[in-house]
């Protein structure tokens, strides 16, 4: 019997449910783009009628320590920027959480420029101002939200001086 081989996401799939290693497939198809074309803004996704840019993150991770290149949504303010954690609404945090928890000190590429930030997860009336400004990025992060009974974990990624 032949292995099935993971697909890439479609805007009818249910993220919430997708596989680990369509996930690994799709994210390592993303930065191969990037990579490809030496800037961010050749990636982008579409889902249920939304377009968005994505940053690519490189962080270490937390039980490794090797370096893990991961795109999300593009979500700026100031010169800050969030990382929300979302999974798609699954139950469970994505590793990326895990690794800016463990080690907060991250790169973030957007466009053609890469620079050193730090990672803080916010709450209360700070998390919902990044909330906001993440949902008018990418409206499928209400949808997440009510999909999962966790709550989707708001990352402030501040640069370093």
């Amino acid at each position: 019997m032949a292995e099935r081989t993971p697909e890439q996401p479609t805007a009818d799939m249910d993220l919430s449910v997708m596989p680990d290693d369509v996930w690994v497939l799709d994210q390592a198809r993303l930065v191969g783009t990037a990579l490809e074309t030496g800037t961010t803004d050749s990636i982008a996704v579409e889902y249920d009628g939304t377009h968005a840019q994505l940053v690519i993150l490189t962080t270490t991770g937390a039980r490794t320590g090797r370096t893990r290149q991961t795109p999300v949504i593009r979500v700026e303010h100031e010169g800050r920027y969030a990382a929300v954690a979302s999974k798609g609404g699954a139950p469970t945090h994505p590793a990326w959480y895990h690794n800016l928890v463990a080690n907060p000190e991250v790169l973030l590429w957007d466009g053609a420029e890469t620079k050193p930030y730090r990672a803080r997860e916010v709450h209360g009336a700070v998390r919902q101002e990044w909330w906001e400004r993440a949902v008018r990025a990418w409206p499928s992060y209400e949808g997440y939200r009510s999909k999962t009974t966790r709550t989707i974990p708001v990352l402030v990624l501040e640069p370093v001086d």
